[in-house]
């Protein structure tokens, strides 16, 4: 009779154990990630440029979309326009003010699922020391196995944002108040 009880208790203990779920936590990688970003200027032509370094964690439910998180930071002293010069006047009080404000970060304050592979999420941007709520869509790609046997997955977004709401307004006449920003993440499951 103990044997009976023991067993179906134990049944029930690994029953448990196996409907239940934990999120999944990515560490970004750096190098399979890329933020972009471009700007009009003189109203002729379209500047492309990147920032090179970033980091965080993206912590996704796939039972619960709405457990999901996102939440990285970029050094802005990483941004390259492939122009030296133009870089460390991006660099100045004139624009990112660097030394001031050293990051751009974002934290989600909601997801939402959109779609089977589609996903809103809704956070706080900081940049140059002003924060404000964004919301964009976020197409997840795909998931696998990396060279290493590690498992990655990875997505991309694309908005646009005004640079004067963060205070950037230098050279209104010569540079796009609007910036379009293209992200494209890949994580490692931690």
């Amino acid at each position: 009779m103990i044997n009976r009880y023991a067993t179906l208790l134990l049944c029930g203990l690994f029953h448990s154990a196996a409907t239940a779920h934990a999120a999944d936590v990515y560490k970004i990688d750096p190098v399979h990630t890329s933020i972009g970003f471009k700007i009009g200027h003189l109203g002729v032509s379209n500047i492309y440029g990147r920032f090179n370094d970033v980091f965080g964690t993206v912590t996704f439910d796939k039972e619960a979309p709405a457990k999901s998180a996102v939440e990285f930071s970029i050094p802005v002293e990483s941004v390259d326009t492939h122009v030296e010069k133009r870089d460390q006047h991006l660099k100045s009080p004139d624009f990112f003010n660097a030394k001031q404000f050293p990051l751009m970060t974002f934290k989600s304050t909601a997801v939402k699922q959109k779609a089977a592979d589609l996903y809103e999420i809704t956070g706080d941007f900081t940049l140059h020391g002003v924060t404000k709520p964004i919301t964009v869509d976020f197409k997840k790609i795909g998931e696998g196995k990396g060279m290493q046997n590690e498992f990655r997955a990875g997505g991309e977004t694309q908005f646009t944002i005004k640079r004067s709401d963060f205070g950037m307004d230098f050279m209104p006449k010569a540079v796009s108040d609007e910036v379009t920003v293209m992200i494209a993440i890949e994580g490692i499951k931690q």
